[in-house]
């Protein structure tokens, strides 16, 4: 049994002894404040047009993610009716889930370390960052993740996964990612 207590996530205790002082060093920051860390993970399956045929389908996806998350996800719902995709106001469409603490940087660990090893024909992640220090990625399978059992799967979904930083430019974000070994490609 993991004791909650005492558990500090590798990626956490990684940040706070190595990469702070490489990023201080980096960027010649004055303030330990000003070192920019992860803030949230933000992830978001979309079911689309399969919801609107098949209400359980949301529901999968909502189960699916927070095998993957490890915190209850949250349907997302259609803000309004859009009578040439069959949507009605309301109508389940996808999950979401935000993810801080903790929970964070285990999900940003078996992300790096387990899940993007695992995609097919993986050749490194494009960086797609913001403009204010944010970086968003999509995955075309989530079946990647080992809290999925491919053999119960009944629908594979894609999913978004944003980073949100407190870094104030997009050099500093990617130095910070690039050193939790997020496998840039460019």
């Amino acid at each position: 049994m993991l004791d909650t207590a005492t558990y500090t996530p590798r990626l956490r205790s990684v940040f706070r002894d190595q990469i702070k002082a490489a990023l201080k060093e980096e960027f010649g920051y004055t303030n330990d404040m000003m070192i920019p860390r992860l803030d949230k993970i933000v992830l978001n399956i979309g079911c689309g047009a399969e919801a609107v045929r098949d209400s359980k389908k949301a529901k999968s996806a909502v189960e699916d993610l927070s095998k993957i998350a490890g915190q209850q996800a949250v349907t997302t719902k259609a803000k309004k009716s859009i009578a040439g995709f069959r949507v009605r106001e309301e109508m389940p469409l996808g999950a979401k889930v935000t993810l801080r603490g903790d929970r964070m940087y285990d999900f940003l660990d078996r992300l790096i370390t387990i899940a993007m090893p695992r995609i097919r024909d993986f050749r490194g992640v494009k960086p797609s960052f913001d403009g204010r220090g944010n970086f968003a990625m999509g995955m075309k399978e989530h079946i990647v993740f080992p809290e999925i059992d491919f053999d119960k799967v009944d629908e594979v979904w894609g999913m978004d996964i944003i980073i949100t930083t407190t870094a104030k430019t997009d050099a500093e974000a990617k130095a910070l990612l690039k050193h939790f070994n997020m496998p840039f490609n460019a």
